[in-house]
């Protein structure tokens, strides 16, 4: 015979986990909403308070004596909701990005992506082979997970929304450019990562290099670009013929994103990089019309609240073993990604592009690790290439980075954005 449900439960019941959860999940709604209201005139980035959140919950859960979500052994959560929620931040970004398509635009974006992110992976592969003891896959792994810039996180910092001139600098478009686009262009490096660690990278080089790299960018920007195109077409005509509702457009990015996320996905090449293909050609196509900045409100909404939704369930599921899976070594590589790495290439690499040093350094400064990297650490973690320790080992190094990263930058995303910009 099955129990009785709790609510029908005869005397005095205090509720089961359901109900727990639901409490949990409404305070954190109302913690959001306080949090994001005037963020613009807060110290703190609203990030900090999720975290901070989760990590409570976390602590109730042991309090209560009730298992959390084991990442390691079921990271299809994490990775979906991590999936989801850059889909439609990377598309957000997208439609940010003003500035036409211009060599002197978009110069210190290239570098930041060609550059950059290709030798941040190696600085924190050797790191991860020679001080942590990783594999040469594990190692490679590690530094790819860790590449990509988090435009949900960056969005404090980045530009503004379509129409906000004083929030659009070449500073801000760079690190809003580089946190969208680098999130879809860190796949191929996990995957070659995942192939080293498979250990026949000699007999699949060539077909990873033709179908994971060749074809799966190229096939990403001509869906992205083009399927962005035809629906900002498709939604002016049918707003100007009054058949799209004003109060429903406001949240036509969301269907707009996951359509042309999932038909590039079923193309086998990469759907971040088309959202962000998608997303600045809507916004070229749309350059002039007030829809944009109606659609990008909605999506902008949705962003923030998968945002929370990612790093509340990273909170969440933070253990104390689980912290020091990582060791002194990978608890290390935080501060040497955030505060050597970062800096060291971007100050080097930006040395001829024209930017003045505060603009450098704000750049240097706000290489924010978040949503992406925990998006690509479950997919490695789901994808089963790494013994258990290795496994553990990359895993909560990540975590501890990302958790790292959101304390340090969102403590000081506004502070530093006004004295190197003037304006948080």
């Amino acid at each position: 015979m099955l129990e009785p449900a709790l609510a029908a439960a005869v005397g005095f019941d205090f509720g089961d986990h359901f109900a727990l959860a639901l409490l949990g999940f409404g305070v954190a709604l109302f913690v959001a909403i306080g949090a994001l209201s005037h963020q613009g005139e807060r110290a703190f980035s609203a990030s900090i308070f999720y975290l901070l959140l989760g990590l409570f919950a976390a602590g109730v859960l042991s309090v209560l004596e009730v298992a959390p979500i084991d990442p390691l052994a079921k990271p299809a959560l994490l990775e979906r909701v991590a999936e989801l929620a850059l889909v439609v931040a990377v598309f957000a970004t997208g439609l940010r990005l003003e500035s036409g398509f211009r060599w002197r635009t978009w110069r210190s974006v290239a570098i930041l992506i060609g550059l950059v992110m290709p030798f941040s992976i190696a600085a924190v592969a050797l790191f991860g082979a020679l001080v942590m003891g990783l594999s040469v896959g594990g190692a490679i792994i590690l530094g790819a997970v860790l590449a990509p810039t988090d435009p949900v996180l960056a969005g404090d910092v980045g530009v503004g929304s379509p129409g906000e001139v004083e929030l659009h600098g070449e500073p801000r478009f760079s690190l809003s450019g580089e946190a969208a686009l680098n999130d879809g262009l860190a796949s191929p490096f996990v995957l070659l990562g995942i192939l080293v660690a498979e250990g026949d990278v000699a007999d699949r080089l060539g077909g990873f290099l033709a179908a994971d790299v060749l074809y799966g960018v190229a096939v990403a920007l001509v869906i992205g670009a083009g399927g962005g195109y035809l629906t900002a077409a498709a939604a002016v005509r049918l707003s100007e013929r009054q058949l799209l509702d004003d109060k429903l457009d406001l949240y036509l990015a969301v269907p707009a994103a996951l359509s042309l996320y999932g038909l590039t996905e079923l193309a086998g090449a990469y759907g971040l990089v088309a959202m962000f293909a998608a997303g600045v050609a809507f916004r070229r196509y749309e350059f002039g019309h007030e829809l944009n900045r109606h659609v990008h409100e909605g999506a902008e909404v949705v962003e923030k609240f998968g945002e929370l939704a990612v790093i509340l369930l990273l909170g969440s599921v933070v253990t104390v073993s689980g912290l020091g899976a990582p060791g002194a070594a990978g608890w290390l590589l935080a501060p040497v990604l955030l505060l050597v790495i970062r800096p060291g290439l971007v100050a080097a690499l930006l040395l001829g592009s024209g930017l003045s040093i505060r603009d450098r350094a704000f750049l240097a400064w706000f290489g924010v690790r978040g949503v992406a990297a925990l998006y690509y650490v479950s997919l490695v973690v789901a994808a089963g290439v790494l013994d258990g320790v290795e496994e553990a080992t990359v895993f909560w190094t990540t975590v501890v980075c990302v958790m790292v990263s959101i304390l340090v930058h969102g403590v000081t995303a506004t502070s530093i954005s006004r004295r190197l910009l003037g304006r948080a």
